[in-house]
């Protein structure tokens, strides 16, 4: 499912926050991204209609179905898509290109690659 990043706006504050009331979701929108209680009450409609998330009463708690991990999942693999027709490993090699690792971080990357095999 993809998800916008207007829609992550909410998405983030049910991961972060748990179960939450569209009320304070309208609040948190409000201080961080200066969003009306309008348009935060749009954005919760439209992942209700993606499935996103679901409706639990009373007071409109808002309640994440779609996990951080998925979504990250799905943005990873449209990234890949989009940007490395399809190839991971071009995606990798762009990274890894842009940054110089310490050893401690290449040591995690090779027993994440040893942990794939």
């Amino acid at each position: 499912m993809k998800l916008f990043d207007s829609e992550l706006n909410i998405m983030e504050i049910l991961w972060n926050e748990g179960d939450t009331s569209a009320k304070r979701i309208a609040e948190i929108t409000k201080k961080n991204v200066d969003w009306s209680k309008t348009t935060t009450y749009t954005v919760i409609k439209r992942c209700l209609d993606k499935g996103a998330i679901e409706r639990r009463e009373p007071n409109f708690i808002c309640h994440a179905l779609v996990t951080r991990e998925q979504a990250q999942e799905h943005e990873t693999t449209e990234l890949i898509n989009k940007m490395y027709n399809g190839a991971p490993d071009r995606l990798i090699a762009s990274l890894l290109g842009q940054k110089r690792l310490s050893i401690e971080e290449i040591s995690r990357l090779k027993r994440l690659i040893d942990s794939m095999e």
